[in-house]
């Protein structure tokens, strides 16, 4: 069972933030360089725990990006989040861990 207090999460969130040079990557888009606070889980870990912990799967955002990525109320994933899972779906099929 995924945990955001458990070690291992806590862990692999420094990696991410470290990798995305603690930059929002949704506003480097757009050319602008805002600070992320949040690693964001692409295809939502309550329906794809396989992918918790998957690289290509985390990224990293600003608070203002995470909430344009899925609903707050219902957690259903928006167009913004539908269009970076639709960016990642190809190099998840290539390694076998998305049908």
């Amino acid at each position: 069972m995924f945990s955001h207090k458990s070690q291992k999460w806590k862990n692999k969130r420094v990696i991410i933030l470290k990798r995305d040079s603690y930059l929002c990557q949704e506003c480097r888009r757009f050319g602008k360089r805002v600070g992320a606070s949040t690693v964001h889980h692409i295809f939502p870990v309550e329906l794809f725990p396989e992918l918790a912990f998957v690289n290509i799967n985390l990224l990293s955002l600003c608070e203002s990006c995470h909430n344009k990525m899925h609903d707050r109320i219902t957690d259903v994933v928006t167009e913004t989040g539908k269009r970076w899972q639709i960016k990642i779906s190809p190099h998840l099929k290539e390694v076998n861990l998305l049908n």
